[in-house]
């Protein structure tokens, strides 16, 4: 089945449904008609109407983008031929005689109806915003960039993944994924050589590699990471805004890369606090 048949066919049942609904209704004071009679009426209205109304829909989507002014405008086209087809059904069903103040009484009668009909099947058929996901993509620290820090490390952790650098006193706490490892450097020595790295200072007395960290949970404004081989490091309100900035702004944790919806990876270097 091709796409406008099926298309087509969801449309005669909306209208299908809708003149259903209305016979059971009976507004317009035919509650008082037989039932075959009152369900046949509002049949052949709605379907007829609703036809002429979806054409019009159909040749005015090429020249009226807005949605609510082109059904507007298809109401209102709609509403004379719709009143001429609702008075030769009552002329046909129950009698009634063609006459011009008729007319111009179902033509206002026709009118709302129509922009009712029209604007549930544009509901229907309406699309979903499109949600556009971003993730954030973090590229291997470059050797250079971690090359002076690394050179301070025993050779058995020069080589292994750093996870974070925590300060004690005069002495640094190097985390890598091969073990920990005590060096004499400031803090603030460290953060220098690290600036180029992809990591974030997150507290007065730690700094985070981002490839290292799994999740982070977020209170009052403060936080903790979730590092690499369960490590926890504080988060403080002052470094905050540079993991939200990120992408950290949930529990969630680390989102799964993809390639059709990254960030630019030096987008999301941030350098550190000074």
């Amino acid at each position: 089945m091709t796409t406008a048949m099926r298309r087509g066919l969801i449309d005669l049942a909306i209208l299908c449904a809708i003149g259903l609904l209305m016979g059971f209704l009976a507004p317009l004071s035919w509650d008082r008609a037989p039932v075959p009679i009152r369900y046949l009426y509002w049949m052949i209205c709605i379907l007829g109407a609703g036809g002429l109304a979806i054409t019009l829909d159909a040749w005015l989507s090429r020249r009226i983008g807005v949605l609510w002014r082109r059904l507007l405008a298809v109401s209102v086209l709609a509403a004379p031929p719709t009143a001429l087809l609702v008075l030769t059904a009552q002329h046909l069903l129950i009698g009634e005689a063609y006459s011009w103040p008729a007319y111009l009484k179902l033509s206002w009668q026709a009118w709302p109806i129509l922009l009712a009909v029209i604007t549930v099947r544009a509901l229907v058929w309406r699309r979903p915003s499109p949600r556009i996901q971003t993730r954030i993509l973090i590229a291997p620290p470059l050797p250079e960039a971690e090359a002076a820090f690394r050179r301070r490390l025993s050779a058995r952790r020069r080589a292994a993944r750093l996870i974070a650098v925590e300060a004690h006193d005069h002495y640094l706490k190097v985390h890598t994924d091969a073990g920990e490892e005590l060096i004499t450097l400031r803090f603030t020595d460290a953060l220098d050589e690290l600036s180029g790295a992809h990591g974030w200072r997150v507290h007065r007395s730690w700094w985070v590699a981002a490839e290292a960290v799994e999740s982070v949970r977020w209170r009052r404004g403060a936080g903790e990471i979730t590092l690499t081989g369960g490590l926890k490091a504080p988060v403080s309100r002052t470094h905050a805004p540079a993991l939200k900035d990120a992408g950290w702004r949930s529990r969630t944790p680390r989102p799964a890369l993809s390639a059709n919806s990254t960030l630019d990876a030096d987008a999301s270097r941030r350098h550190l606090d000074r």
